[in-house]
């Protein structure tokens, strides 16, 4: 995917604010995944992989959308709450920020790395603020593939985030990869349902700690 094709449109961000306030699921086999804790999940079958797209719906509660944003946003601070990051960084390449994720996978299985772009907005609509994140895989020659490291080539994710009237953030997450390999799609599916709960909560903690270092 040549990094030219990843810029990101303003219906793009208009999408991401469209199913946080009102969800899209119908036209298509959405299933429902989870119903707990405040978090919904539902997903749906991406046929050539064999895996699945997920729609993420959620409150975090005392984790304000500012807050969310920043914590979502700074990579450094990501190294030191997120207990499966090897390696994570910005680096400017042709005129734009690309990020490189390289995620430890447990033995016997390789590690799996992304280059991603990504770019966040601040929107208002209907005089609400909402903060959206999109980001989608690229490939650029600044980062060649690594000996030992499987390259994730199909990688996008969406966030929109705004105030759930309280103390909390009320989101919309739209997510997918393909690890790639020959990890088993039954595998890769079940870590997707519990992975994305456990990362909204350990996004929340992650937010408690970033307020007490500032």
């Amino acid at each position: 995917m040549a990094l030219a094709e990843c810029s990101f449109s303003e219906d793009q961000f208009r999408e991401a604010i469209a199913e946080l306030q009102e969800p899209s699921l119908a036209g298509a086999d959405w299933q429902l995944l989870v119903d707990a804790s405040g978090i919904t999940i539902y997903r749906l079958l991406d046929q050539p992989s064999g895996l699945f797209k997920y729609k993420v719906f959620g409150v975090l509660e005392d984790c304000c959308p500012a807050l969310l944003a920043d914590v979502y946003m700074d990579l450094d601070y990501r190294k030191e709450w997120d207990q499966y990051v090897k390696e994570l960084y910005e680096k400017e390449c042709d005129g734009k920020t690309v990020v490189y994720w390289e995620v430890k996978y447990p033995f016997p299985m390789s590690n799996r790395d992304y280059v991603f772009i990504r770019q966040q907005r601040e929107m208002e609509v209907e005089g609400r603020k909402i903060h959206v994140v999109l980001a989608q895989s690229t490939s650029v020659p600044q980062f060649p593939e690594k000996s030992g490291v499987i390259r994730v080539k199909q990688y996008k994710q969406s966030l929109a985030i705004e105030s759930d009237g309280k103390k909390g953030s009320k989101v919309f997450m739209y997510y997918f990869d393909n690890p790639g390999g020959h990890i088993p799609s039954w595998l890769i599916n079940w870590a997707a349902k519990n992975g994305v709960p456990n990362f909204l909560n350990d996004t929340a903690k992650a937010c408690q700690n970033y307020l007490k270092k500032s």
